[in-house]
C-alpha cells in the first residue's frame, strides 16, 4: 500500500501535468483485443479520471478480432493482403455487428456509476456519430479490396461540437460515403486523421507490444520523426502492429499534432504513467527533441527557482531573490523536458567582454547521470566563442573537482577580475577556478 508521504509526493509532482492536460485534446487509440481483457473496465476507469481532469477525450477502437471471430463461427476465412483486410458484401456484415457491439459495450462501460467504484459520479455523457467520410480503396496490385476504405474527410467541427459539450466522442473505425455506402477502415488510420483534423495535443497508441530497441531490446523512451523514420528502415523484423502505430505516430506529428505516444496497455496504469509522472513508461514521438537546451525566459523562473532552492538549502548555492532572477533572466541558460526545467546555469559576461563567469550551474538530482552538467557546460564554452570570450571563471564550493575534470584551473582571489573580487563572500569560502576559451 502506497505511504501516505509518498501518495503526497507523487500527488504533488503530478500538479504540473493535471494543469498541462486540462482543456487538452487527445486522441487514443487501443485495438479490439484490448476490448476482450478482463481488465478491460480498469482502461475504461482511467479514461474517465482523464475526463474528470478536463482532458477532451476521443476514444478510436479497433474491431479485427470481433471481425475474425464471427468470420470463423461462419466457417469463413479472413483474408488480408498487406495486412489489409480484404472486405466482401459477407465481411462487411460482419464488420458492421462486430462495430455494433464494441460500441455499445464500451459506451455501457462508460456509464457506469456504481457508488464506491472507480465511476462513481463520473456522469460520462458519449457521443457517436457519422463523423468519418470515407473512399474505397480499390485495387492494388490486382487485389479488390472491395469494401475496405480509407479515410477522405474528417467533420472535425462535429466533433469539437460534441468536445465543447463535454462529451466523450467514441469513433468506431468505419466510414460513410455521400452516396450512403459502408466502408471498413484501418482504426489506426482513423485515429491518425482524426488527431490531425482536430489539431490534437496527443494522438496515444495503446499497444499490444512495447516499441523496443533493436540493440538492447529495452523500452525506446523517446524518438523525433526523424529517428523513427530511421527506427523503421533499420528494424525490418519490427511487429506489424508497432509498425503501424510508430508509422501513425510519425505522419500525425509531421501533420501538426503536438506530439504522439505509444504504450503498451498490457502494464496496467500505463495510460496515466505516461501521462503524469516525469519520465513515463511509453515511447514519446515528437517533431522536435523532447529535451532542448535553450535561454531562459521570464516564464522560467518558477521552474529555476524550484530546481535551485534545495542547493541553496544545503549550502551549495548562493540563494537568489526572485527579484535578482528577473533581472539577470537574459543570462540563464536551461534544460526544458517536457515543459519542465531539469537544468540551468547563468552565464555572466563581464564589462569588458573578454571574461565571462559561470555561476548557478543545476541539474535535478534525477537526471544527474544523463551527461547533462556536461552539456551545459558546452553550451556556454561555445556561447562564449561566439562572443570571443577569453576566459571563463567559477566560483564553487563543492564541485571544484567536476570543474577540474574539465580543464578548469584552480586561481586566488586576486587573480579574479574587480566585478567578481568585490562580489565575494569570504564567508563561503568559495575556490576559484579559470579555464581559457580556445
Amino acid at each position: 500500500m502506497l505511504q501516505p508521504t509518498a501518495f503526497v509526493h507523487w500527488f504533488r509532482n503530478s500538479s504540473p501535468y493535471i494543469h498541462a492536460h486540462r482543456n487538452r485534446t487527445f486522441v487514443i487509440f487501443f485495438s479490439g483485443t484490448a476490448v476482450t481483457e478482463p481488465d478491460f473496465d480498469n482502461l475504461i476507469h482511467d479514461f474517465a479520471l482523464l475526463r474528470s481532469l478536463g482532458v477532451r477525450l476521443v476514444l478510436v477502437h479497433g474491431i479485427r478480432p470481433q471481425i475474425d471471430e464471427r468470420l470463423l463461427q461462419q466457417g469463413d476465412t479472413p483474408k488480408f493482403h498487406h495486412h489489409l483486410r480484404i472486405t466482401d458484401s459477407t465481411t462487411l456484415q460482419y464488420v458492421k455487428q462486430a462495430a455494433g457491439l464494441v460500441r455499445v459495450e464500451i459506451e455501457a462501460l462508460l456509464s457506469m456509476g456504481v457508488s464506491g467504484s472507480p465511476m462513481a459520479g463520473a456522469k460520462i455523457r458519449v457521443a457517436s456519430g457519422n463523423f468519418v467520410t470515407a473512399k474505397p480503396l480499390g485495387v492494388l496490385d490486382g487485389i479488390d479490396y472491395c469494401y475496405t476504405g480509407k479515410v477522405r474527410r474528417i467533420d472535425a467541427q462535429a466533433i469539437h461540437q460534441q468536445l465543447d459539450q463535454h462529451n466523450v466522442v467514441l469513433i468506431s473505425p468505419i466510414g460513410y460515403s455521400p452516396s450512403g455506402e459502408v466502408f471498413n477502415l484501418s482504426a489506426e488510420e482513423v485515429a491518425t486523421e482524426v488527431a490531425i483534423a482536430l489539431q490534437a495535443e496527443k494522438l496515444i497508441l495503446l499497444t499490444e507490444q512495447a516499441c523496443l530497441s533493436p540493440t538492447d531490446n529495452i523500452a525506446i523512451q523517446q524518438l523525433t520523426t526523424e529517428q523513427a523514420n530511421a527506427l523503421l528502415a533499420q528494424t525490418p523484423d519490427m511487429p506489424d502492429a508497432v509498425v503501424r502505430s510508430l508509422q501513425a505516430a510519425i505522419q500525425s506529428c509531421q501533420r501538426g499534432v503536438g506530439r504522439a505516444h505509444l504504450i503498451d496497455r498490457h502494464l496496467d496504469g500505463a495510460l496515466l504513467l505516461e501521462l503524469f509522472t516525469r519520465d513515463g513508461v511509453g515511447t514519446l514521438i515528437s517533431s522536435t527533441e523532447f529535451e532542448t537546451i535553450r535561454p531562459a525566459t521570464l516564464d522560467d523562473i518558477g521552474g529555476i527557482m524550484e530546481l535551485i532552492k534545495p542547493l541553496e538549502l544545503q549550502g551549495i548555492l548562493v540563494k537568489r531573490s526572485r527579484e535578482k532572477l528577473e533581472m539577470e533572466i537574459s543570462d540563464y541558460i536551461v534544460i526544458e523536458r517536457d515543459g519542465l526545467i531539469i537544468g540551468c546555469t547563468a552565464f555572466h559576461v563581464m564589462q569588458d567582454r573578454q571574461r565571462a563567469e559561470i555561476a548557478c550551474l543545476a541539474v535535478h538530482p534525477d537526471y544527474r547521470k544523463g551527461a547533462r552538467g556536461n552539456r551545459l557546460l558546452e553550451y556556454l564554452l561555445d556561447e562564449a566563442r561566439k562572443q570571443a570570450i577569453k576566459r571563463l571563471f567559477v566560483r564553487s564550493t563543492q564541485t571544484v573537482h567536476w570543474f577540474v575534470e574539465r580543464g578548469f584551473t584552480p586561481c586566488e582571489i586576486d587573480d579574479l577580475p574587480e566585478s567578481m573580487k568585490s562580489t565575494y563572500n569570504y564567508q563561503r569560502n568559495s575556490k576559484v577556478l579559470f579555464k581559457d576559451v580556445n
